[in-house]
């Protein structure tokens, strides 16, 4: 049985079409139930298409764009442009119905601002979040939101992005019951903002109704260990400690390459060690783990990193289709539901506030 259409930017990324359409090709290859809405340059496509004739016979069908939103584009100004982009094109074509998801290695920005103002927030969920799975220290990985898409967020986002990240996490990690932490400038009870103590407070009391472990707050250095299944944050604070991540991997990766080199010893060392070096690269390597995840909107929409090559759009393109296959957003709807309702989730400060005026 075929999984509903998933539309490709074809032209998203810093290589655009071929890349795309040969990460769309090696999805298809894997999983032969993907089908494809390949949206741009209708004759530059075909021409990657003639490269990939798995993709022919009813698998991947052209929608040609004329325009292509670019990496500085502001949001403000590719929203005006949306409708006549591949794109705004992709993230159309899962609001009409005719795709079930749309994947872009475009500006993230201009995809965050066309998706929600196309789709809209699911019901319950005041806000969409960009959801990324980080590598971990266990066999495991963890997912982390929200990464930049909300500046600032108060306690009833937290507690939604927990219950969306849960959700997620049983997806892509196959845990039933993920553990979820808060992330904080400490683990006791008493640090942090008032918002987080409020998030923290909501979760305690609902965890078990919503089969999730909430195991308080944690710290950023931390992440990376495997204590956890999902954390949760703001899009600042998230953004923040996701480039410190991704900085701090790529340190490590060219202080190596730079101690190897530095002498012949260290390079016979090299290449005695060359079988663990390689493991490491291989799970520092962000196309491994390629896929960020707007969560919380009417359809799925999944962001590639732009710098991906053609395993890392196909490892996003099938992530994309799990979370299909498996009804994500039904089960954040249905999760939501169990949580009680908008009432469960505004903050007591708020609602404090309201009474007094």
């Amino acid at each position: 049985m075929s999984l509903p259409r998933i539309a490709v930017d074809a032209m998203g990324g810093d290589d655009g079409v071929r890349t795309m359409v040969a990460g769309a090709a090696m999805a298809h290859e894997r999983d032969s139930r993907i089908r494809l809405l390949l949206v741009g340059d209708a004759p530059r496509l075909e021409k990657a298409l003639d490269r990939h004739p798995t993709l022919r016979g009813g698998v991947a069908e052209v929608l040609h764009a004329d325009d292509v939103i670019s990496g500085e584009e502001k949001p403000s100004q590719a929203l005006r442009r949306a409708k006549s982009t591949s794109m705004g094109m992709a993230i159309h074509a899962v609001k009409d119905g005719s795709a079930g998801a749309a994947v872009s290695a475009g500006n993230t920005g201009a995809l965050m601002a066309i998706a929600k103002l196309a789709l809209r927030t699911m019901p319950g969920i005041d806000r969409p979040a960009l959801a990324a799975i980080l590598p971990t220290l266990q066999p495991s990985d963890v997912v982390m939101l929200d990464l930049g898409a909300n500046t600032e967020c108060d306690s009833r986002n937290l507690v939604q992005f927990s219950v969306m990240g849960a959700c997620y996490a049983r997806i892509v990690n196959n845990q039933q019951v993920p553990r979820v932490r808060l992330l904080n400038i400490g683990t006791e009870e008493i640090k942090g903002t008032e918002d987080l103590r409020e998030a923290a407070a909501v979760l305690k009391d609902a965890a078990e109704r919503l089969s999730m472990r909430f195991d308080g707050f944690t710290e950023a250095d931390k992440i990376c260990r495997g204590e956890m299944d999902v954390v949760v944050t703001d899009g600042f604070t998230g953004n923040v400690a996701l480039k410190a991540v991704e900085g701090t991997a790529r340190f490590v990766g060219d202080l190596l390459r730079r101690s190897f080199a530095s002498s012949l010893r260290s390079k016979i060392g090299f290449l005695i060690s060359r079988p663990a070096t390689e493991l490491l690269k291989h799970h520092l390597d962000p196309n491994n783990h390629n896929g960020a995840l707007f969560l919380g909107l009417n359809g799925i929409v999944v962001k590639s990193h732009g710098s991906a090559n053609a395993l890392g759009v196909a490892n996003a393109v099938g992530l994309t289709a799990r979370l299909l296959e498996e009804n994500l957003n039904e089960r954040i709807a249905a999760d939501l539901a169990r949580l009680g309702g908008a009432e469960t989730l505004r903050s007591p400060r708020k609602v404090a506030g309201e009474a007094a005026q």
